[in-house]
């Protein structure tokens, strides 16, 4: 009796082009259909390990970490400028969960950027903030906004040395008036100085000092005074 070999089964080519298809380890450039492009590393068809992403209708590039689909690590991620048709970089830092987190470095323009502490694309924790009238800020931060101890130095070298809460001066802080020769230290709601003293401070030194110096007074118990009236505010 002849002997009969068994049929080969075929596999169908929907299961063949899909498991061809599947990206794992270092590959090439990877384009879709939208213009978008990927070239590094993959772990079961997702981005994974080191790799760079191009979107090319946002005219944006990352160049750094990935984990399973998302930036997740150190990278930097620039935006296309029309003008020089050149990639400028707008963040490098942590990722996690393709959000800014950890401590990275945002520049907003040319004059004005951010380094410090991130967590779910917002600053948040300490940080350090440099505006483009000149200002810097120094500190803590929260959800994007000055929240907790920091310290604010204006332009033109005046500053704020205090406490913050949802981006507002809140609580005891001093304020330094250094062009005048002054010192107000006192206690502070939602950015307004409610009680406190004013004393000189650096006046011989200051650029537009007052006419005449603040005179002494003597209260006889000051601490009970600041007490009563921070009292009221925490009351309200």
């Amino acid at each position: 009796m002849p002997h009969l070999k068994k049929p080969r089964k075929v596999e169908p080519l929907s299961k063949l082009w899909d498991r061809k298809a599947q990206k794992c380890g270092l590959r090439h450039t990877v384009y879709s259909v939208n213009g978008d492009e990927y070239t590094g590393d993959w772990l079961d068809s997702k981005k994974h390990g080191k790799g760079t992403q191009i979107w090319k209708k946002a005219g944006a590039i990352y160049d750094g970490d990935w984990k399973y689909g998302k930036r997740d690590g150190y990278g930097t991620y620039s935006k296309l400028l029309s003008v020089t048709n050149e990639y400028s970089r707008e963040y490098s830092g942590g990722w996690e969960n393709d959000k800014k987190h950890g401590f990275g470095t945002y520049f907003y323009s040319d004059t004005a950027c951010y380094e410090g502490e991130w967590s779910e694309d917002q600053r948040s924790g300490w940080g350090r903030m440099y505006y483009d009238n000149g200002d810097i800020y120094e500190g803590e931060w929260l959800k994007n906004k000055h929240h907790g101890q920091g310290m604010l130095r204006l332009a033109n070298e005046n500053r704020y040395e205090g406490n913050w809460k949802y981006g507002k001066k809140n609580g005891h802080g001093k304020f330094f008036y250094l062009d005048k020769g002054q010192l107000y230290e006192g206690f502070w709601v939602d950015g307004v100085a409610k009680c406190g003293t004013v004393s000189d401070f650096g006046r011989a030194e200051a650029p537009t000092p007052t006419i005449y110096p603040i005179p002494k007074v003597h209260l006889l118990d000051v601490r009970s005074v600041l007490m009563e009236t921070q009292s009221t505010y925490h009351s309200e």
